[in-house]
């Protein structure tokens, strides 16, 4: 499988909603920056994914992952796979390079660094979304959920280390995770979906759901953004 994934423009609506825009017009000194920071990430990035398909069975600990050391513990995950037989474990990364640009603009301009990294936000939930269409794919016509990855409500980070192994992710697209249990590249998506026989019903992601939410404006007024 290619493990490549193109992405040839970033959904600005997505990251000036990521920089705390709420309609209105923006000036064209941001406009412009802004222009010239997604043209840079473009440049840099080389987003991957890689990801794998296990038989999953609840037990009295939690979801078990089978023929892995894997065992999804809390209630959310285990409602969020409800009546799914299997699950798609899957990562996705924009690779060092995007970690590294924005470091090179921390140095140079904080405005240039913020923006950017909003951009790589939006561009990593793109990636997720193209990572997401191909699996569906390749494995086949069912039903699926949602992305439910580590951290969202009670999904504890911990899985992250055997997740990351059973794919082989360090291997495949460069992805690891350090003691504390932050992925690197910084700009990377582990998550999982669960694959059903029946229909699944539509359910609102929410806040828990959104890669911004510690950083959200919305949220720190008391609002939401509709996601």
């Amino acid at each position: 499988m290619n493990d490549s994934l193109e992405i040839k423009e970033i959904n600005l609506r997505e990251a000036f909603r990521y920089m705390g825009y709420k309609g209105g017009e923006i000036n064209q000194g941001i406009l412009d920056l802004t222009d010239q920071c997604e043209k840079a990430l473009l440049k840099a990035i080389k987003p991957r994914m890689v990801y794998r398909v296990f038989d999953i069975m609840n037990t009295h600990e939690g979801v078990e992952v089978k023929n892995t050391p894997l065992i999804f513990r809390g209630k959310d995950i285990k409602a969020h796979l409800e009546n799914c037989g299997r699950a798609i474990l899957m990562c996705v990364t924009l690779s060092a390079e995007a970690d590294r640009l924005i470091r090179s603009y921390e140095a140079e301009s904080m405005e240039k660094a913020f923006i950017t990294d909003t951009l790589a936000s939006a561009a990593v939930e793109q990636a997720c979304e193209k990572a997401e269409e191909i699996i569906k794919k390749q494995v086949g016509d069912y039903s699926y959920t949602w992305r439910f990855s580590p951290g969202y409500g009670d999904f504890p980070l911990e899985v992250q280390k055997d997740f990351l192994n059973v794919t082989e992710a360090a291997k495949r697209i460069g992805l690891n995770i350090t003691d504390s249990l932050i992925l690197i590249p910084r700009k990377s998506v582990t998550a999982v979906m669960g694959i059903s026989e029946e229909p699944i019903p539509p359910k609102r992601r929410g806040c828990i759901c959104c890669n911004m939410r510690d950083k959200c404006q919305y949220r720190k007024d008391g609002n939401h953004c509709g996601f």
